[in-house]
């Protein structure tokens, strides 16, 4: 699984200043950051991935970078794909990280699976 390491890096520092529950699992060929139990943002190759308020999307997917996550070939509206070179500060990494934390305060977790 190839991610971008030094974007995870800054991605998990980012996370921590806020909060502590934070699991770091790897899928989808990356890194993705759990927030709360929840996925809250993930790290690829050249993209970080976003889970925000469905409600923000239209208004999001017109900014620099920014591209509907089509995954699985169908566009899942509270999700984001956000390229890396969007991501040259810190501080345009801080917008996507928060929006996604400022969600997964209300978002619902995803059932568990009975073993």
């Amino acid at each position: 699984m190839a991610y971008d390491e030094k974007l995870a890096n800054h991605t998990r520092e980012i996370i921590s200043l806020t909060h502590k529950k934070v699991e770091e699992k790897k899928m989808f060929g990356g890194l993705c950051f759990m927030v709360n139990d929840k996925m809250c943002v993930g790290v690829e190759q050249d993209r970080l991935m976003v889970r925000l308020d469905p409600k923000k999307y239209d208004e999001v997917i017109e900014l620099e970078g920014c591209q509907p996550m089509d995954f699985t070939g169908k566009v899942m509206k509270g999700y984001v794909f956000v390229d890396k070179a969007a991501l040259n500060t810190k501080k345009r990494l801080e917008f996507w990280i928060k929006l996604a934390l400022e969600y997964n305060k209300i978002a619902k977790a995803s059932k568990k699976k009975k073993k």
